[in-house]
């Protein structure tokens, strides 16, 4: 039995669950590295603004195809409000999807494009009516409803592709993929403030694909951040900045990402190029690689501490980056004040609330208490 909704019904948006979720475009996956989706459990709540954010290649769009119902996943199920919708096809899961390219009809007003889902399910004209000069109004396209799709800018477009995608007040989620991509970047800025606008207004679950970090983070409430076909960490901007849980958190988020320094630990101490260094808090687990995480934000120019070379020095406008090395590895400080020349001998000190123990790329160190 499918979730589709009868015309001009208001469905409740749904709370979806990824229960032991696996992917393998091979037939007989045999080993780990065969998956292109690792084993996700997932819930999402209802209303909610997430964000699947990673590079290209680590799972996203397999994961999207597999909610949407483009895809079958070849383990676990996808429920929405309990309910198994796993091998339903998407016209009978009640879903809205924008995708990287508009999808508009050219020869159609702006009007009429939008009004096109609703007519499909058979709602009256009255509600059409209503509805379509309602998402025009919060896109800004009131004053092109007569305008065919063909005469309009790629942005105009996108917003069109994107209103289709809201006008429907009946669906458990809505998806966008890559929304942005052929969007000029004078005008990402404007779209994504009016997306966030747009979900604060209609609160209707959405989960919005990316592999751009500032995308993510404006948008969503959580963002779940993949790697290589796993999920390595979910959590608000704020936390997965302030805290990452795995070096390819901190150091895909943040410009520049996160300073990621070899270190050795001992006793309960860890060292970088035999320098001992104050962590957040206890150590956790020492086995494996370890490393030392620390942002760029929290690195400073100090009388003691490490010794490093300059060897860039970007000035970013809102701030400076210094670049310097330390040995053969590289440490980036933020530095408000005096700034020093390139060849300058300095000293760095970590902040020690701030720096993290991590083994074998998760992080090993106890958070500090307040």
């Amino acid at each position: 039995m499918g979730l589709a909704t009868s015309p001009g019904r208001v469905a409740r948006m749904a709370k979806i669950t990824l229960d032991k979720l696996r992917h393998s475009y091979m037939p007989a996956p045999s080993q780990p590295s065969d998956y292109a989706l690792k084993e996700i459990d997932l819930s999402w709540r209802d209303g909610g603004a997430y964000a699947l954010l990673g590079p290209s290649g680590c799972g996203k769009s397999t994961l999207l195809n597999i909610i949407s119902g483009l895809l079958t996943p070849s383990d676990g199920r996808v429920l929405f409000d309990g309910e198994d919708v796993t091998n339903l096809p998407p016209d009978q899961r009640n879903i809205a999807q924008v995708f990287q390219f508009p999808v508009i009809y050219d020869t159609m007003s702006v009007y009429n494009n939008l009004a096109f889902p609703l007519r499909n399910r058979g709602v009256d004209e009255a509600r059409v009516d209503a509805r379509v000069r309602e998402i025009a109004t919060m896109l800004e396209l009131e004053d092109r409803l007569e305008t065919r799709a063909s005469h309009l800018t790629p942005d105009n477009k996108q917003k069109i592709s994107m209103g289709r995608g809201l006008v429907r007040d009946d669906v458990n989620v809505i998806m966008f993929d890559e929304p942005l991509t052929v969007i000029d970047p004078e005008l990402k800025w404007k779209l994504r403030s009016k997306l966030k606008e747009l979900h604060q207004k209609i609160a209707v679950t959405m989960i919005y694909v990316t592999h751009d970090q500032t995308e993510a983070l404006t948008f969503a409430d959580k963002v779940v951040v993949m790697q290589d076909g796993e999920i390595v960490q979910i959590g608000t901007p704020v936390e997965l900045f302030e805290r990452p849980r795995h070096t390819f958190v901190g150091h895909f988020i943040g410009s520049p990402g996160m300073n990621v320094l070899p270190c050795d630990v001992s006793g309960g101490l860890a060292s970088f190029q035999g320098q001992a260094l104050e962590l957040e808090g206890a150590i956790s687990r020492s086995d494996g690689r370890t490393e030392i995480g620390v942002r760029p934000e929290y690195v400073h120019l100090a009388d003691d501490g490490i010794s490093a070379t300059v060897r860039k020095v970007a000035d970013l406008g809102r701030h400076v980056v210094v670049e310097a090395m330390a040995g053969d590895t590289v440490i980036n400080a933020i530095v408000d004040g005096a700034v020093p020349e390139r060849g300058a001998e300095v000293k760095l000190q970590l902040d020690p609330r701030q720096t993290r123990l991590y083994a074998d790329g998760w992080i090993a160190s106890e958070e500090a208490q307040p």
